[in-house]
């Protein structure tokens, strides 16, 4: 798999190291926040619900049955692959190829969440920083793309993860 991301800008934002995981610095301005959150949830086939498994106010983006074709790892619960947090956080959790992973990390734009860090949940879990401005914006947007097509089965088959029970 092919891609790569540009550096993220300055200091990682603070986040919190247990759930509910959230960021707590470095967050969208409101018009940031509503312009990701718009164009994240025009990608085809995905259904806008509350997240399954995130904080009151997290909007998930879920596939239908038909379209929700990737591997375990690229799920979070049902067929959540992806969440937006209220606009007081701005980030995202998402679930993405090892390799996209290692990128995101590598290049400053997220981290893992801390369930996979301890082996509860799939490495393919990150939070994703919140997005502080429009260029920002499509940075995200070609992850949460990334997360989608991995959801959706588009990809090269991952490398086996290791599922925790």
């Amino acid at each position: 798999m092919s891609f790569e991301l540009p550096m993220r800008a300055g200091p990682r934002p603070d986040t919190t190291d247990c759930a509910p995981h959230e960021q707590v610095s470095q967050n969208s301005p409101a018009e940031i926040h509503t312009l990701f959150k718009r164009r994240a949830f025009e990608l085809s086939f995905v259904e806008r619900r509350p997240s399954g498994i995130s904080v009151p106010g997290a909007e998930a983006l879920v596939l239908p049955h038909d379209h929700a074709c990737g591997p375990r790892e690229a799920f979070m619960i049902g067929r959540e692959f992806a969440h937006v947090h209220p606009a007081y956080d701005g980030s995202s959790h998402l679930m993405l190829p090892l390799p996209v992973v290692e990128e995101l990390i590598a290049k400053g734009w997220g981290e893992p969440h801390p369930m996979a860090r301890l082996g509860h949940i799939p490495a393919t879990a990150v939070m994703a920083f919140a997005p502080r401005d429009a260029a920002e914006v499509d940075v995200m947007l070609r992850l949460l793309s990334t997360s989608w097509d991995f959801a959706r089965g588009k990809l090269a088959t991952p490398a086996p993860v290791h599922i925790h029970g």
